[in-house]
């Protein structure tokens, strides 16, 4: 086993032979544009930490990882075009940088190029692998709906929102880690535990983001902080804070929603102080801790050495602790 930097490193070196330098350039310089912005690479190391953790040597694994993270960011870039963000990673977003058709027609051809990536693999495996992509893309779509219906909703409840959030990320990086056990071999009760681990993560880390979307360094963050306040998101935060809000911190809070008058900034700060005297904030926290609990606890029941159980257990860790 290695550790997590020698993946990254590995995969990033990968990627760079995979930069597509063809014609039309239009539609293949976003394409190499967004895949190369500085990112965690967290999905496709987890595929590669997973065929190892089953005993297979990571580079078998090496296109499973990158159909993950060409379909990843096929999904950012649309995501960013429906969000009007400006920013991605710290960088201009590919429509911003290009043109909204442009984002459009690259994120289609990486959808197909993810696809694509399968054809590396012999036909049992690439069977398995496609029949696991298909259903975790369509639950992505799904969870992109949720999240865009939620929008122009004032009664969401938490467990719409989680639902929303596993279907939107933490199905993807479950299928991560079972796309590498998939290529390792690996029984299926592994198969479904290794699965189970990653999705609880993927939870973990989705609430991870939408605390740190609004508390979170700007300067590292990589993202417009308070973007989801922004575009009325019913996150994890929001929703808590109407739970526990006063009649008056409600109505404050649905004020932000409709008034239009109110500036950006202004709209930030004030609900970013909601959630602080509801205590919203500290009860995200405590479920991102939750959430990384039970990712962990799905560790007992995996058959596979302790050594590389703690080196799961160390990742999921160090991904909680980020700042950025």
């Amino acid at each position: 086993m290695h550790d997590v930097t020698f993946y990254q490193e590995a995969f990033v070196s990968y990627l760079k032979k995979f930069s597509t330098d063809k014609e039309p350039r239009t539609l293949y310089n976003p394409i190499n544009y967004i895949l190369g912005l500085d990112g965690k690479r967290l999905r496709p190391v987890l595929t590669l930490m997973t065929a190892e953790i089953f005993d297979t040597d990571y580079q078998k694994a090496i296109n499973a990882a990158l159909s993950i993270e060409v379909f990843h960011n096929f999904s950012l870039v649309h995501d960013d075009i429906m969000d009007d963000a400006p920013l991605r990673r710290g960088k201009e977003t590919v429509h911003e940088k290009w043109d909204i058709n442009t984002g459009i027609l690259s994120g289609d051809a990486m959808l197909i190029m993810a696809y694509q990536l399968f054809e590396n693999y012999e036909s049992d495996i690439f069977q398995s692998l496609a029949k696991l992509f298909s259903k975790t893309a369509l639950e992505v779509c799904e969870g992109q709906q949720y999240d865009v219906d939620f929008e122009t909703r004032n009664d969401v409840a938490i467990p719409e929102y989680l639902k929303m959030i596993e279907y939107k990320t933490a199905v993807l990086v479950g299928a991560a880690m079972q796309m590498g056990a998939i290529v390792a071999k690996a029984s299926d009760s592994c198969q479904k535990n290794i699965y189970e681990f990653g999705r609880n993560l993927g939870i973990a880390f989705q609430l991870q983001d939408d605390y740190l979307d609004a508390f979170g360094n700007p300067e590292t963050f990589g993202k417009q902080v308070g973007g989801d306040i922004i575009e009325n998101k019913k996150t994890y935060l929001y929703i808590k804070a109407l739970e526990k809000a006063t009649d008056f911190d409600k109505l404050e809070l649905n004020r932000m929603l409709t008034n239009t008058s109110i500036t950006a900034l202004n709209k930030v700060k004030q609900t970013k102080e909601i959630f602080v005297s509801t205590g919203a904030d500290v009860a995200t926290k405590q479920a991102i801790q939750d959430y990384t609990n039970k990712a962990f606890s799905v560790l007992e029941s995996l058959s596979v050495s302790e050594e590389k159980k703690t080196l799961l257990r160390d990742f999921g860790k160090q991904l909680m602790n980020r700042e950025v």
